[in-house]
């Protein structure tokens, strides 16, 4: 196949490229960092928190708004809630860069971007943080407004680094215009992935996966129901959790994919008008229906 010819993901491919086993205890599955949030949109981090949990990370770390932390260390008792200030409008506060380095430090995964608010404040918070990362990285949603007029911004984290914009997202970020993404998703992320050094996994109705080297997949399976609000923090925290297990970006990026498309499908079919928390009770199950297959 030539290299620039996508291969589709499907799971004949997931059975060929198993993932890192998911024993061992809690630490030997790595821990995320889910950094995220604001006042308004709390619900973001627990999606992406508990997704990564049940996909096989160890432990799981969440790092949003003061105002919310106390109710979300209730929603997930299974994860250390830290409160980050937040400004008057209820966003992420830059001040609260400093502690999300400290946290940072003692994990495997960090995920920036679920259910940030204002694109400005993302930016300012992400760049106090981002150069300063050792880990793996994740960075979905507004958390890419970092690389809005920055796309260098990321290269010290070159194969371990994982964008996940969606078609809105990545127009932004390439400044380019929407409707030239949605002709060709797989040529913007396949730009955004050079212009980075970053594996991109983005697009719309279609995912497209492209890494530096030139490789990439598409996908465009899913069901409706998909489009959904909290769907892409669950994607997000999918890849991370998958990551944490020591799958590499490309890697974590093709199997969240994939699992995430395969449960909408089902969830579509079992109960249509399914709400994106459904999503992290489904996906395990079609994740383990594949390693099973495949011997992992």
């Amino acid at each position: 196949m030539p290299a620039d010819t996508p291969r589709d993901v499907d799971a004949e491919l997931l059975r060929e490229w198993p993932l890192p086993a998911s024993d061992g205890d809690k630490s030997e599955r790595g821990t995320v960092l889910v950094v995220g949030g604001c006042r308004q949109t709390p619900g973001a981090v627990v999606l992406a928190a508990e997704a990564a949990l049940r996909v096989g990370a160890g432990k799981v770390q969440v790092a949003t708004a003061a105002d919310a932390a106390p109710a979300l260390s209730v929603l997930v008792p299974e994860a250390y809630v830290e409160a980050l200030p937040v400004l008057a409008s209820g966003d992420l506060a830059a001040a609260g860069a400093e502690r999300i380095l400290e946290l940072a430090e003692a994990v495997d995964v960090v995920l920036l971007g679920p259910g940030l608010g204002d694109a400005e404040c993302a930016r300012m918070l992400l760049e106090r943080v981002v150069p300063h990362l050792d880990a793996a990285v994740v960075i979905d949603a507004l958390g890419t407004a970092y690389l809005t007029g920055n796309l260098e911004g990321v290269r010290h984290l070159r194969g371990r680094i994982l964008l996940t914009p969606n078609a809105t997202e990545l127009a932004e970020t390439l400044q380019m215009p929407e409707s030239e993404v949605a002709a060709d998703p797989l040529g913007a992320v396949r730009r955004l992935s050079e212009e980075t050094g970053s594996v991109v996994l983005g697009g719309g109705e279609e995912s497209c996966i492209a890494t530096p080297h030139g490789d990439s997949w598409r996908h465009d399976g899913g069901a409706p129901g998909l489009a959904t609000a909290g769907s892409g923090d669950v994607k997000a925290g999918v890849v991370a959790g998958l990551m944490a297990r020591g799958a590499p970006p490309e890697q974590a990026a093709v199997w969240g994919t994939w699992t995430h498309g395969r449960a909408g499908e089902v969830l579509d079919d079992e109960m249509p008008g399914f709400l994106a928390r459904d999503l992290c009770q489904r996906i395990p199950r079609e994740l383990a229906a594949v390693e099973r297959s495949s011997g992992g």
